[in-house]
């Protein structure tokens, strides 16, 4: 295969063709300072769009607010976007929006920090992972994420959908053979990995730009 020239904006090198030469492109000089690369079964998945402001600000929300969470409790470790997870054993290597190790997850060697704080990459299974959905990452969130963290072995991958003018919040679940949607009461939906319930929501702001509020109780 010939170098992969996508709009000038990106280089793939010809020796990118598995998930080893992937991640020793990603930590290259040649890396891309802009977009998003995933290495996901196989594939390798190119997104060079902007991000929306909704999905910046969902991230921004609940990002803010398990990241309080875990760091009023000390529970472990939440990591936000531009961190590499990888699963070797699935042949997995992405950015998820967030994701959260737990003290337990890491004791028992279930997902690896390696390098401390110069660490660019988690390894194995983490306790939960978050995907904001985009209009070009719908398929990756909903389809091939799905399959592909349930078989890393997450516990949680929560999912929000705000492509449309109502707002999708779930949580799911790990079951014995995929992810199943956790039941809602009134909007609220139970993390078992934070022990809380959770409920997302949509409000009107000012400038025309929504305003999400993450409640927790």
């Amino acid at each position: 295969m010939k170098t992969i020239v996508i709009s000038e904006q990106a280089t793939i090198p010809a020796w990118v063709h598995d998930l080893a030469s992937f991640r020793h492109w990603v930590r290259s000089d040649g890396f891309p300072e802009q977009g998003r690369f995933a290495y996901l079964d196989g594939s390798l998945w190119v997104d060079l769009t902007m991000e929306r402001l909704a999905q910046n600000q969902i991230k921004k929300e609940i990002n803010r607010v398990l990241g309080n969470i875990e760091k009023a409790e000390d529970l472990g470790l939440y990591i936000v976007d531009r961190m590499l997870l990888t699963n070797l054993e699935v042949n997995l290597s992405t950015e998820p929006d967030g994701m959260f190790v737990s003290n337990g997850c890491v004791e028992e060697g279930l997902a690896v920090i390696n390098e401390g704080d110069d660490t660019l990459e988690v390894i194995g299974s983490p306790d939960m992972t978050l995907e904001v959905i985009s209009p070009t990452s719908v398929d990756k969130d909903t389809v091939q994420l799905r399959r592909l963290y349930w078989e890393a072995g997450v516990k949680e991958y929560w999912l929000v959908d705000c492509r449309e003018q109502s707002l999708s919040f779930d949580i799911l679940r790990r079951g014995p053979m995929k992810f199943l949607a956790t039941r809602k009461h009134q909007g609220w939906v139970k993390s078992q990995v934070f022990g809380r319930e959770f409920k997302l929501s949509k409000d009107a702001a000012k400038h025309g730009v929504s305003k999400f509020t993450l409640e927790v109780r």
